[in-house]
């Protein structure tokens, strides 16, 4: 897709209406919640994850 850009134009000029951007999906975050269990304390695993790295 080439888009050809001119000065004082808008976005919603440019690209048609109903166009994905960047021609991927988005993210639906929403079928995840709950889905991780964690053992233990998850502030203890993120700890001990960050102190991996030193």
């Amino acid at each position: 897709m080439t888009i050809i850009l001119k000065k004082g134009k808008r976005l919603s000029e440019i690209l048609p209406p109903n166009s994905d951007n960047n021609g991927s999906k988005k993210l639906d975050a929403k079928k995840f919640v709950g889905k991780i269990k964690f053992v233990g304390d998850p502030l203890e695993i993120q700890k001990k994850m960050r102190d991996e790295w030193d």
